[in-house]
Parts: structure tokens; sequence; C-alpha cells
């Protein structure tokens, strides 16, 4: 113990000596000194710091996510140079399903130290992180102290899960109660309301998850070292069911993967396209699970031979495709669709944006679940296509009989974010001069009324979830380059072209077919047909 600890210690032990064992408070101070002598003061575990043998057990339980595993590394090579210094916060940020609490097992595996997982989740209690104070009925310490009591060590890895859905009521704020535990210049002497004494927390490794910041406490997101997960690429999944979802289904199953189930690429390959468009893999699990039980199935029923699975036997199982690639040509083909890329909590998406004009007077109508910044986005789209009308070929009197309506559909899911501007300015010019939009083309950026085009965020997700849906072309924003660069995996921008823009004319000139000569006047007649 440190003296601190062992002086309380001590000056219990002598009250108790002096309680008589009937005394109600008698078990409570019996069952704190227990609690004090459980705690590993001093017990620690020696950290592997084998840089070749972190990095084979980390590409062993993960594909991919080079940039987290580097980052691993990089720390233990500075434990390895400087052993006595504190361990980082990290905070894993990703849509479900992308493997950040098995990381954290993975990490623990690598470094030789013992795991502890606290689900946050729901938690709005502070006395769940600092615990309760002695004095009331079946108190206890906070989860921070039972999680080194149960781990035995002072420097276990901490996974603190969830941390974006912590809760908040009257009897406190467990967000603020963190700020002492994850803070490096704090932690080295935490004080639980129970145990009372100083507890230094500066050994463990504290790692955080979370599928969006936005709910995280700007304080408590200063002290954590941000990492994030997008998600993976098609032949990243196809390479992850192969060496991990395949053989353990088919072991969960009874089955003997490669003796009794055989699986091809291209059913793997339809699997991630037509049932399971996401940024995880946990419903790609499921899909694998589905064709697995049924393989069993006809086992039990008498049917012995191997099976293997083709793209034909996966229709055959799970029935015709959820997602469909023709989908973004057909809705493109009509003048007023342009099709952006968003960013969700569970990954990207594509997003389409129709616009249509009736006879009317001036009015904007705006539909589909839009917050309040793609309303904005909206109007300031409509701003610059009006301000620029003579150079797109718009005859002047179209505002004046014109109602004009745009709507995002997937009317239940609500929508905001500042990356549907040059999507909204592609829709209305397009139905504006009844252009359609290219094939296989998607955008993301915002618009200013001056044309410029402005960075966005989540471009990983963006691209990736535009592989997914089958888009060849994508516009982005000129001063997004660095993103596209560093966070978008190379296997990813195979067999895409990406144009990178810095105004709303250059978004036009690439999205929309044809031309119109700017500048020039264009033919009343051509225009009354055009609109």
């Amino acid at each position: 113990m440190t003296e601190e600890a062992k002086k309380e210690a001590l000056r219990e032990l002598d009250r108790l000596g002096k309680m008589p064992p009937a005394a109600a408070e008698y078990t409570v101070a019996r069952t704190y000194l227990d609690w004090l002598i459980a705690l590993p003061w001093s017990k620690e575990t020696t950290d592997l710091l084998d840089l070749g043998a972190a990095r084979t057990i980390l590409d062993e339980d993960h594909s991919g996510l080079e940039k987290v595993k580097d980052r691993i590394l990089e720390y233990l090579a500075v434990k390895s140079m400087r052993p006595a210094g504190k361990d980082p916060i990290l905070c894993f940020v990703g849509p479900p399903g992308v493997g950040k609490t098995s990381l954290g097992r993975s990490i623990a595996r690598a470094l030789g130290r013992t795991f502890h997982r606290i689900s946050l989740g729901g938690m709005r209690d502070e006395a769940e992180i600092r615990g309760h104070r002695r004095t009331y009925i079946g108190a206890l310490p906070g989860q921070v102290i039972q999680g080194l009591r149960r781990t035995e060590s002072k420097n276990p890895v901490f996974m603190l899960d969830e941390i974006d859905k912590l809760g908040m009521d009257f009897r406190g704020d467990p967000a603020s109660a963190l700020l002492e535990v994850l803070d490096p210049e704090q932690n080295v002497s935490f004080r639980d309301h129970y145990v009372d004494v100083a507890f230094d927390l500066s050994k463990i490794l504290f790692i955080t998850t979370a599928n969006v910041l936005d709910t995280v406490p700007p304080a408590l997101r200063d002290r954590m070292e941000i990492i994030e997960l997008a998600g993976y690429t098609e032949e990243e999944k196809v390479g992850i069911a192969r060496k991990h979802l395949l053989p353990k289904q088919a072991k969960d199953h009874g089955l003997l993967e490669g003796e009794h189930i055989n699986w091809t690429d291209a059913a793997l390959r339809l699997l991630v396209r037509g049932y399971t468009r996401e940024a995880g893999l946990r419903n790609l699990e499921r899909e694998i699970a589905a064709v697995t039980r049924k393989v069993a199935k006809r086992r039990v029923e008498g049917h012995t031979e191997a099976v293997e699975v083709t793209e034909s036997v996966v229709g055959g199982f799970l029935g015709t495709p959820k997602f469909i690639f023709e989908e973004l040509e057909e809705r493109t083909r009509v003048p007023g669709v342009a099709v952006g890329l968003a960013w969700t909590p569970a990954g990207g998406d594509i997003l389409f944006i129709e616009a249509t004009r009736m006879k009317g007077s001036k009015t904007l109508t705006l539909t589909g679940q839009l917050g309040d910044v793609m309303k904005e986005s909206a109007q300031a789209a409509l701003s610059w296509a009006r301000s620029h009308a003579t150079d797109l070929g718009i005859r002047s009197d179209y505002w004046e009989t014109s109602d004009i309506h745009v709507h995002v559909p997937a009317g239940a899911i609500p929508k905001d974010g500042p990356s549907a501007g040059v999507t909204m300015v592609t829709a209305l010019v397009s139905m504006m001069t009844q252009r359609p939009l290219r094939p296989n083309l998607a955008m993301t950026g915002e618009v200013t009324l001056s044309g410029r085009v402005l960075p966005v965020g989540g471009i990983k997700e963006k691209v990736l979830a535009a592989k997914r849906a089958g888009v060849t072309t994508v516009i982005l924003p000129k001063r997004n380059e660095k993103h596209l660069l560093e966070d978008v995996p190379q296997a990813a921008r195979e067999g895409m072209t990406f144009h990178l823009v810095d105004s709303v004319t250059q978004v036009l000139d690439l999205a929309l077919e044809g031309s119109i000569p700017r500048g020039n006047r264009i033919p009343e007649s051509l225009l009354q047909a055009r609109n």
C-alpha cells in the first residue's frame, strides 16, 4: 500500500479492534478493510515490448485498420524507450460493427496486459464512476476501482464502451466524473468516494469507444486522442469474411469450413453488395450465419454431400438482393435529380435530391425531414442559381411563374449537415436547364452565395458509401484533397475517378450532361422548350 492507504487501513483496523462484532458498523469497517487489502497497490504485469510480436497479433485479429495498428506500435516503441511515461487515452470513433471493442482486446493481448471492459451506455449515476460514500447502506466503490480489483493489476487495459451514450439526471453527471479519471494530470491521485484514499490510475491504458462525438462533452473530448475507424471496403470485407467470419460461423453451426461448406468469392461479393450495404460487418455475419444454418439443416435432413455456396445458392437461400445497383442510374436519367454523399453514424450513405417545377408564384417548398442546415443550403443554392440565371441560360421571367419543390426521399429519416449544398445546386440547375446528371456520379460539398465550394467532413465514409453503391465518379471539394489521399485506402480509390473543385461552375460542368456556352445569348424558343 501507499503510506496514505496504510495509515488509513491501520486506523480503521484500530477502530475495528475496539468495536464489538455485534455492532452495526462492524461489517462496514470489515468490508472496507477487505477492499483496501484486495486492491493492487503495487501489483502490475510486465509489458511485452516486442514490436514484431505485437504486429503479428494485431494482424491476426484484424484486417486493415493500419492507422490504428501504427498508433499502438508507436505507443509500444515509446514505452520501450521510456517505461515510466504516462499512457495515452485513446478514443475509437466509428460506426457499429467495425471492431472497436474487439480491437481493445487485441491491444491487451499484444501488450500482455489484463483486459477489463466497462459499458457506459445508459449510465447516469455519478457514483458508478466515483463510488458511494461509506455512510450509505449497500455502498460500493465505483466501476474503476471494482475493475482494478477484478484484474488484480494496476496497469490493465480498460475499455470504456459507448462513451457517447452516457446519461445524466438528478443523481449527477457521469461524464463530468470521468474528467478526473481520463486526465493524465489528475488521475495520478484519483480519490474514490468509498475507498477515500488516493489511487494512481496513470498506469492504466484507457481506451474509449463511441459511434459519434457530438454527444461527448467538449471537456471530456479534449482529454482523449481521437482515432477514427470509418469502415471497410468491399475487398476488405471479403477478406475478413474469408479469414474470420466463415470459419467462425461454420464452427458455431457444427460444420467444417472447406469440407462441409465451401464459399466462392463471387458469393461473398454478392452478399456484401446485394444484402449488407453497411460500414461494419455485423449484418454480413448474420447473412453468412443464415446461409450456414440452411446448409446445416440440409445435412440433418440427409443431404450429406458438401455444399458449394455460389451466387445462385445465395439467391435461393436468401431471396432477391435487398440493394440493386441499377437504382442509381435509373433515378438520375430524369433532369432534376442529383446524387449526394452523406455521413451517418452507421457509416456513409448516398442521398438522392430531387427538384421539380410547377406553375405558381415564386414559392420554394422543401420536404424530406430536413434539418435547419440543409434547409439553409437549399435556400443558398436557389439564390446562387437565380443570381446566375443569364449564365445558365434560364429565361428572365422563370421565377415569376414558377413554384419550385426540392425533396429528399427516404422521408422518415431525419437528415442534416453542411454537405449537401453542391447537390442542391446541381439538382436545381439540372431541373431548370433540363440537363440530366451524368451516370454513376455523386458529389459532396457545401456551397456559398458567391459560388465557392467549401470542404466537408467524413470523406472516407462517403467515398466507401459511393463505392458500395456503384458510383464511379465523385466530385469533392478541392480542400478535401489531403483527406482523400490520407484517409481513403488506395484499394478503395481504384476504379473511381475523383474531381476536386472549388467553384459551383466546375461542379455543374462536370456533373451535368451537355453544356451551355457561358455568357452567350440562347434563343428564346430553345429556352421555352427547355423550361
